[in-house]
């Protein structure tokens, strides 16, 4: 079972919703150091400018389980640079998880939250 940290803060409106998922908690991002959601977590329900060193290109499998709503932004992409640049690896739906993908593999630094791909 992987082990998550927790970043960032959560933030749900009146008539939002959450995009569950079976790896990470409800209004959450999360990027795992291993294929199919295992060994070392990180989850933030912000957009986080530079990811912690221990998932910093380390990351193999993701969860989006952000919160949707009218005008939240719910879609994340995560990028291969500080700061959300570069083209992004991947970008998930709310409630889309992506257990390996082997472009996207040890290729994250940032996330951004966004209203779509």
């Amino acid at each position: 079972m992987a082990t998550l940290a927790l970043t960032g803060t959560s933030v749900a409106g009146a008539g939002s919703a959450s995009a569950d998922t079976p790896h990470c908690p409800s209004g959450y991002f999360c990027a795992f150091e291993h294929v199919n959601f295992t060994g070392t977590g990180y989850m933030a329900a912000g957009s986080d400018a530079s990811w912690p060193e221990y998932i910093n290109r380390k990351d193999s499998s993701w969860a989006n389980a952000g919160i949707t709503g009218p005008g939240i932004p719910a879609w994340v992409k995560v990028y291969p640079l500080n700061f959300q640049l570069g083209a992004s690896t991947i970008c998930l739906s709310p409630g889309r998880e992506v257990s390996h993908l082997s472009y996207a593999n040890d290729g994250g630094r940032s996330h951004g939250w966004y209203h779509g791909c």
